[in-house]
């Protein structure tokens, strides 16, 4: 994969929606092995939304299964989950029983306009029609409200990460470009951000050790691996199992990400 193409947003032969919903059979598995996001994005989110998360009326939209939304739950905001996928729902509630939660997604937000402080989209933001989305949050925020994007972007400066990079390339086929960062990202200028909105940017770097075969299922949990046939997939996923287990044989895999947030205040 590249900085702009990932597993979740290289394309294919199914249509965007169809993607997003691939999610759903593996919605348990996603919830285990999905990476979270450090402490210090949502500072970053509190200094360039110029307010604290606390009793901030918000919208975590393509919530998931609740990794970003737990996040923003623990830091005081009043928050409300936002998600069209019925197996990734499910297990959101599973796992914040006390969180509201709506079916839905950004393209129709079924909130009352000025409504809401903070709008958050946590990987997920590809996924929308982003002019619909773009007017939808616009609606919805009230004035001095925030929009809130970000993205884990896998940092392929580590060797392995950059090594698995290129074998991610070669098995979906995704050519290199110039401005490449990242297996498991992309880089904000390819992400449809509003042009009408002023957006500031920040870039926050973080780690996770993990098992190894937390790592691995965190792989097959991104839509490409989910959408090619089982078989393809397991194929690939035990030939990386194998070879990073050659590589770190203690069994735990450190992950470098770059957290790229992207924060318009309406």
């Amino acid at each position: 994969m590249t900085a702009t193409q990932s597993p979740d947003t290289t394309a294919n032969h199914l249509s965007a929606p169809s993607r997003a919903l691939s999610f759903d059979r593996a919605a348990a598995q996603y919830a285990a092995a999905r990476p979270g996001y450090p402490d210090a994005l949502l500072d970053a989110v509190e200094d360039l939304a110029g307010r604290p998360l606390r009793g901030a009326r918000t919208l975590d939209v393509g919530a998931g299964t609740g990794i970003s939304t737990r996040r923003l739950h623990d830091r005081g905001a009043r928050v409300v989950a936002v998600e069209p996928g019925p197996g990734m729902a499910a297990e959101l509630r599973r796992g914040l029983p006390d969180v509201p939660l709506v079916r839905g997604d950004g393209n129709r937000l079924p909130f009352a306009s000025a409504s809401a402080d903070l709008i958050t989209y946590a990987q997920s933001w590809h996924w929308t029609d982003p002019a619909r989305s773009a007017a939808e949050a616009r609606r919805v925020l009230r004035p001095g409200g925030a929009l809130a994007l970000w993205w884990n972007v896998a940092d392929h400066t580590v060797p392995w990460a950059a090594d698995q990079d290129a074998r991610l390339r070669r098995f979906f086929r995704v050519e290199a470009r110039a401005d490449d960062r990242s297996a498991h990202g992309s880089a904000v200028q390819d992400r449809d951000l509003p042009p009408d909105l002023d957006f500031a940017h920040r870039r926050i770097p973080w780690t996770r050790r993990v098992p190894l075969a937390v790592h691995i299922d965190n792989l097959g949990s991104h839509s490409a691996f989910l959408t090619i046939g089982d078989d393809a997939a397991r194929q690939f996923l035990a030939e990386e199992r194998a070879r990073l287990a050659s590589d770190l044989p203690d069994g735990t895999v450190e992950e470098a990400y770059v957290v790229e947030l992207s924060v318009a205040v309406r």
